[in-house]
């Protein structure tokens, strides 16, 4: 069983090119939480639905995130109405929010709710969110606001510079059934090319999860999120070097030195391998751009061949 960490469209990519790999079945991915929010009443997991939809083989490609073929007649009648729009949710992808708000009102857990979402849209990958208890990450504006990660992201397109991030209920917060499991007895574990700050460390900040990760350092093989300096998608880069980092597969490394084992940087990153190394995180240099599916199972396979 192949476990890995996730956030939302490098993750999806990347587990869409493992499932071309290994059988599906034997994947199961702990996806971030922390961007889940209430919009219009509604209880949206953006990452969970990100990793079904593009496993489904329903995704927008173009954009990454919802659904291919979506239409928006509910938001352009809201907008009308003088409602708020900031945060759309296509009339198709509405469904799902509505389903999971409907299952969690009545006392399912996010974990259940996810797993019958999942056999729902027919994906045969185990798709874990990292808790069942409330985690939000929170953004702590340079100009003095706190705000939720998806008026930063969203709202705010992710252009304000940003002094420091909290992930509000992680003290309390408890893993969901079956991550611990899923991390201790791994045959390997995958961390996707997604953003450290906002996808990855949310799931640290998980008690637990931490501390297996560290156990099973030989173990585990990411990827690097970062390619020639910058992200290719998000705010990474930008997040990285406001919080103190470097946004370079170096920077990444270091991010994670305590307890990732091997990180795969791109080809347009050869000439860092010696400084990845010299972090203590064994350095791999593959092509890591999934541009297209079969891009993405190469790049699995390169993954899935370090871990022997």
């Amino acid at each position: 069983m192949i476990t890995a960490l996730a956030g939302g469209v490098g993750a999806a990519r990347m587990l869409r090119g493992m499932a071309q790999v290994v059988p599906p079945s034997d994947i199961t991915a702990i996806v971030n939480t922390g961007d889940d929010a209430i919009i219009h009443g509604l209880h949206v997991s953006p990452d969970l639905d990100t990793v079904t939809y593009t496993l489904a083989g329903a995704a927008n490609d173009e954009t990454g995130w919802g659904l291919a073929g979506e239409t928006w007649t509910t938001m352009e009648a809201l907008r009308r109405l003088g409602g708020e729009t900031w945060f759309s949710l296509g009339d198709h992808d509405l469904a799902t929010h509505l389903y999971r708000t409907d299952r969690l009102t009545d006392g399912a857990p996010l974990s259940e709710v996810t797993g019958e979402l999942a056999r729902a849209w027919g994906v045969a990958v185990r798709i874990l969110p990292v808790t069942d208890d409330p985690l939000h990450t929170r953004v702590q504006l340079r100009d003095g606001r706190e705000v939720a990660f998806q008026e930063y992201f969203v709202r705010l397109r992710h252009e304000v510079p940003v002094s420091s991030i909290r992930f509000d209920g992680a003290a309390t917060a408890r893993p969901a059934p079956g991550v611990i499991d899923a991390l201790e007895h791994a045959s390997g574990i995958v961390v996707c090319p997604s953003n450290p700050v906002v996808s990855i460390d949310p799931l640290l900040a998980v008690p637990g999860v931490v501390d297996v990760l560290q156990t099973r350092r030989d173990r585990i093989v990411g990827i690097s999120p970062i390619v020639g300096g910058a992200a290719l998608k998000g705010p990474a880069d930008r997040l990285l070097r406001e919080l103190g980092g470097e946004s370079s597969a170096t920077g990444v490394a270091r991010w994670y030195a305590s307890w990732l084992g091997t990180l795969v940087i791109d080809e347009a990153d050869l000439a860092l391998a010696p400084a990845v190394e010299a972090e203590g995180v064994r350095c791999l240099v593959a092509p890591t751009v999934m541009s297209t599916p079969a891009k993405a199972a190469a790049l699995a396979r390169v993954v899935l061949d370090a871990l022997g």
